[in-house]
């Protein structure tokens, strides 16, 4: 492919960023004056004027032409959890049979995408195809590259003609200024008067796997479903964890190379790639970046990951669990907030000041968390999640949160009036009159167990699937932290007039010892995989909702739709329609993995079982006309043909499953029938052509099995 650039003679610096049109680039390209109007818009200070943009799009419009760019796109995130774009060409036909190239201001704020066949939910009819997609301005446009040649992307949000989102990145931008507007309201109850703004930020950690593309080709459950509805595990699967952290081969070192590069480019800080725990499975993180710029920067991260794959001969899947049996994939969300002075509210510090700060703010997620556990159980709510949650390999279904020993202790203490303890032996935790111990940023251990662990100075959210945008999650977790942060700020208000500094010290420290007196209950240090915990939790009142249908029902409730409303995040009617794309998604996913599995099991495996069994029972004859021993070949085949007579009666089962699910018309009723009815059927029928496939031969199975799938790279 052209502009492959080779970093092994390249300097990294000299080509990270040149396909992304950063804040950089608009420095040194744009007038003074224009790039500080665009850095205002940025930061929420006024709004984007049409003369504004028209120099933007000139300058913008140069650039990627310089770069060979012949098409622009404006580029977003619909309700499909993927990305879309619609390409048109800069030409401008001058009339003589020539063109010009042009991109205009209005060009490059809005664009009109037809949107009739992207879900909706109900929120417009099919025949109404008027949508709107405009400029995203705090995340930069950028430079798409392939054989086909190079687009100008253009980030934007998208929305109907009435102006309801139809996307994630709408509500996702919401939510992300209802968290700053109560963030700094309880900034400046503090006495902070000089940060202006709070950013969220996110570094997703994102594993996936690659698999030989000539093994993927003969796999039509990966090619449809994007996993494997039939395997049997090898003799060896991941016991060793040998593969954990190992060596990297070399052809897959190759193919991250050229990933690094392409990213790199786009401007994306790929910064740690491993080995994970399942064979040919892997894991790339990115250095920390806005939110918006993250979200944007991990679904083209996906992308890349599928597109380089394929230039390397492999397949990279993205599937929560492509292979049973073995760990599957999530996508940890480290999310954290910072102030835009530098601040990050989620460092303990070393002073009063900026404990009572940490402790106020760790607090307002603590509380957060535990009032809102069924919304952000629902952001993490897909069928391909619901292999993985829960499965010794994830954090189980019940949203809790670790602090670790000396954090969980100093929370203790203030909740329950205690002096200092072990923290520091005989001093009293006053906050702002006393200064709590000095913290070190890693405050405790790590606890991969746990679905929302502080690890630092960030909260690390592991509950994400690995094919999920991470739009949604961040936009559920900033509202569920802005209203508990708005609660504390209407209370630090309300102080009389005139309160000295003792008196804002004891009410921040009322407000923590409150507060986490009665949400202490999410926190949990333990191990989240043990049946212990499970019992643990339903004592303690904690929702176990172990599967995505029955965690949808809260985007319903009025106390979901009254916290999105007050911080105008979303409206009941787009909350509703969420819910209904959700379910519909999930119904029609286990749909198709069903038709999948009975298409296998009747055109695959009968065929190649029972023709297997028909050549032992043959052999079996020839053998006994000579007087050999035949019993071994005689019972092998009777085994087989019991299978395949259970397997007809399972894949019965799974046809009436599957009509009686399809034939239910309320969308909820539908989808649980999917969860509940169809999946166990689709199991049973899995584990017969599982002990199918270890009785035939292998030269007679239809497919690649584990061994390749998981082992041949």
């Amino acid at each position: 492919m052209e502009n492959i650039v080779d970093f092994t003679e390249t300097p990294v610096a000299d080509f990270f960023g040149s396909n992304c049109f950063s804040n950089a680039v608009m420095r040194e390209r744009l007038p003074k004056n224009i790039y500080k109007e665009v850095a205002a818009v940025q930061n929420g200070e006024k709004g984007l004027t049409l003369e504004v943009a028209e120099v933007v799009a000139a300058s913008m419009r140069d650039w990627a032409i310089e770069k060979g760019a012949s098409h622009y796109t404006h580029w977003f995130h619909p309700l499909t959890g993927l990305t879309a774009e619609k390409h048109d060409s800069f030409i401008a036909p001058t009339g003589d049979g020539k063109v010009i190239m042009e991109f205009s201001g209005k060009e490059l704020i809005k664009g009109e995408p037809d949107a009739s066949s992207f879900p909706s939910g109900g929120l417009r009819a099919t025949f109404e195809a008027r949508g709107y997609t405009a400029w995203d301005v705090t995340s930069p446009a950028f430079l798409k590259q392939d054989l086909t040649g190079t687009t100008l992307c253009i980030p934007t949000a998208f929305i109907s003609y009435y102006g309801q989102a139809l996307d994630k990145k709408v509500p996702l931008l919401k939510s992300i200024d209802a968290l700053s507007k109560q963030a700094v309201r309880v900034l400046r109850a503090l006495g902070n008067e000089t940060s202006k703004r709070v950013f969220t930020t996110v570094g997703p950690e994102q594993e996936y796997f690659l698999v030989d593309k000539e093994y993927y080709r003969r796999r039509p459950d990966l090619i449809l479903t994007g996993r494997t509805v039939f395997g049997a595990l090898p003799a060896k699967g991941q016991e060793m964890e040998d593969h954990y952290f190992g060596t990297i081969k070399e052809r897959v070192a190759i193919f991250m190379r050229e990933l690094n590069t392409e990213l790199w480019k786009m401007g994306i800080p790929a910064k740690t790639q491993h080995n994970e725990v399942a064979p040919n499975q892997f894991e790339i993180a990115p250095v920390f970046a806005a939110t918006t710029q993250a979200v944007d920067a991990n679904q083209l991260v996906m992308e890349t990951i599928r597109n380089v794959a394929s230039r390397h001969g492999m397949e990279g899947l993205l599937h929560e669990k492509p292979y049973a049996g073995v760990n599957g994939s999530g996508k940890h969300n480290n999310w954290s907030l910072a102030t835009d002075d530098g601040i990050n509210l989620f460092d303990p510090g070393a002073n009063p000041e900026s404990n009572a700060r940490f402790l106020l703010f760790a607090a307002a997620v603590v509380e957060a968390v535990d009032r809102y556990a069924l919304l952000l159980r629902s952001s993490v709510a897909t069928s391909g999640n619901d292999h993985r949650l829960g499965a010794n390999e994830a954090p189980p279904a019940i949203v809790s949160i670790f602090f670790g020993g000396p954090l969980t202790e100093i929370f203790d203490n203030i909740a329950e009036g205690k002096r200092g303890g072990k923290t520091e032996a005989g001093s009293e935790i006053k906050l702002g009159v006393t200064s709590l111990p000095n913290l070190p940023k890693d405050v405790s251990d790590r606890n991969r167990t746990s679905p929302f662990a502080f690890t630092g100075n960030k909260f690390e959210f592991r509950m994400v699937g690995s094919s999920q945008s991470i739009a949604t999650p961040n936009t559920y977790l900033n509202v569920a932290v802005a209203q508990a942060l708005g609660e504390f700020a209407d209370k630090l208000e309300a102080l009389p007039g005139g309160s000295g500094a003792s008196q804002k010290n004891e009410a921040v420290q009322m407000l923590i010892k409150e507060s986490y007196a009665k949400h202490k209950r999410v926190i949990f240090n333990g191990d989240g995989y043990s049946g212990a915990w499970v019992m643990e939790a339903e004592r303690r009142g904690l929702p176990n909702v172990k599967n995505a249908v029955d965690a949808l029902p809260v985007l319903l409730q009025s106390e979901t739709v009254s916290l999105f409303e007050a911080h105008k995040v979303l409206t009941k009617e787009e909350l509703e329609s969420r819910y209904h794309i959700y379910l519909e998604k999930y119904s029609k996913q286990i749909h198709i993995e069903a038709g999948v599995t009975i298409d296998l099991a009747r055109r695959y495996v009968f065929p190649a079982a029972t023709a297997y069994a028909a050549s032992l029972a043959g052999g079996a004859s020839a053998l006994a006309s000579i007087g050999a021993v035949n019993a071994p070949q005689a019972k092998r085949a009777k085994q087989i043909a019991g299978l395949l007579a259970e397997l007809y009666e399972a894949i019965g089962k799974l046809e009436a499953a599957l009509a009686d699910a399809q034939g239910i018309e309320e969308p909820f009723v539908q989808a649980k029938a999917y969860a509940e009815k169809v999946r166990s059927a689709m199991d049973g029928t899995r584990s017969l052509v599982d002990a199918l496939e270890k009785l035939t031969a292998k030269d007679h199975w239809p497919f690649p099995g584990y061994e390749e799938l998981l082992f041949k790279l």
